[in-house]
């Protein structure tokens, strides 16, 4: 949920909450300002109806509302002076209606010159409570709609303008890739809040930039300074080799001398490639032919393919091509086929299926499948190749990986299947 619309949701929840409290409290003060008003009229009329009663004796024979608003009757002295005013709410039947409404009634006592005490009960017309609650509901679900819809202009407005260098500070930080030459400008701000977020992102940026120099220039250098030496080892121990006459056994221990130090070579080199993809340095790309390139590759290993009898079958049912690093591309197709060949018997197969999005190696080998778990970590070395450095598997999953791309293994009746697919 974006955060715009995250504000806007608790902001909603907030509204019904204090608007429910609101209404609650109006609705209680609205009818605590109704009552003292009819209550006020009601003692008004009393007090005209008790003068004009003093003055025109018909009015006290008056027992019934009928066509007024008031009633009298006589009643005994001792209940006249213990009885006390009183304000309620009743109901009566109302022609009009043909029905019985809320009325508010005023009783209250009076006695004339002669000594003589009567009750006067006085009603008039009041406001229906379940109406003014309907009406009041309808107006506060009008006034939350409307309140809301001012809320999501605002948000969509007005916050959003406000938020603006957020949002293009979210955009540089989504373009911007370590080890590309595009240098990181944040965008500029009046806000203090924003500019102090993008002064803090700038200065952590360079920071990382500055760690991401000298790693890259460490292995590089470290790399460099190690092929060096292990070059001249070897072709020294090779000279050294092609002069000694001595006997056979010192002959195989400089010819596995020679040997470790190959392997030591193609280590330095697949830990240098490895650190390079992890640290994404393959940044140039561009349009790559994959069914192009993977014949290309099986042509290189033709001598191999031949010196193992080994028969390659490919089937292009589609056309993949894909924006790729072409040297990561050469790679990944380099690393699947050396291992589907390497890894197979004499005389064995692979299969090859190029489809839309990605490429199926298949081949025979090995009669037991290998860890799933385990053969594509780092020096992880099947039974049958114990000179391999353990990481052409490794290399092809951190490029999957590096595209977010699906490296899937099975094995099925003896054969041993690797698919790679890009997302589509």
């Amino acid at each position: 949920m974006k955060l715009l619309n995250h504000t806007l949701l608790y902001l909603s929840a907030s509204l019904i909450f204090i608007l429910s409290i609101w209404a609650v409290v109006f609705y209680f003060s609205m009818m605590d300002e109704v009552y003292d008003s009819i209550d006020d009229g009601l003692e008004n009329y009393k007090m005209l109806i008790i003068k004009k009663a003093s003055r025109d004796s018909t009015l006290l024979s008056k027992d019934s509302f009928d066509e007024s608003n008031y009633a009298i009757r006589p009643i005994d002295r001792e209940w006249a002076l213990r009885a006390t005013e009183q304000f309620r709410d009743t109901s009566m039947y109302m022609e009009y209606e043909e029905d019985y409404e809320v009325v508010r009634m005023l009783t209250t006592y009076f006695s004339t010159p002669a000594e003589q005490y009567y009750e006067l009960r006085i009603i008039t017309s009041m406001v229906e409570g379940e109406d003014l609650v309907g009406d009041l509901l309808h107006a506060l679900l009008w006034l939350y709609v409307a309140v809301i819809a001012s809320a999501f202009i605002i948000n969509n407005w007005v916050l959003r303008k406000i938020w603006r260098p957020f949002y293009e500070l979210q955009h540089e930080l989504r373009g911007f890739k370590l080890g590309e030459d595009k240098s990181f400008k944040p965008p500029q701000t009046k806000v203090t809040e924003f500019r102090d977020m993008n002064d803090t992102v700038a200065a952590l940026l360079k920071a990382n930039i500055a760690v991401f120099q000298q790693q890259k220039q460490f292995i590089e250098n470290a790399s460099h300074e190690l092929q060096t030496p292990l070059a001249i080892a070897i072709n020294k121990l090779e000279l050294l080799l092609e002069q000694f006459q001595g006997a056979d056994g010192q002959m195989q221990l400089l010819a596995n001398a020679i040997q470790y130090l190959e392997r030591m070579t193609r280590l330095n080199k697949s830990l240098l490639l490895l650190s390079k993809i992890e640290n994404k340095q393959f940044s140039k790309e561009e349009k790559v032919d994959f069914n192009q390139r993977l014949r290309q590759q099986i042509a290189d290993f033709d001598e191999l393919l031949q010196y193992k009898a080994i028969t390659v079958e490919i089937v292009e049912k589609a056309r993949f091509t894909r924006v790729f690093n072409a040297d990561l591309a050469d790679v990944l197709i380099t690393n699947l086929l050396k291992n589907a060949i390497v890894h197979n018997h004499s005389g064995g197969a692979v299969h090859i299926v190029i489809k839309d999005n990605g490429f199926e190696i298949a081949n025979t080998g090995l009669k037991q499948p290998l860890d799933p778990g385990k053969m594509f970590a780092r020096f992880y070395r099947a039974a049958d190749n114990a000179s391999s450095t353990g990481l052409g598997l490794a290399v092809v999953k951190a490029i999957a990986q590096l595209y977010q791309a699906e490296l899937d293994y099975h094995y099925e009746a003896g054969i041993h299947y690797f698919n790679f697919q890009l997302p589509t």
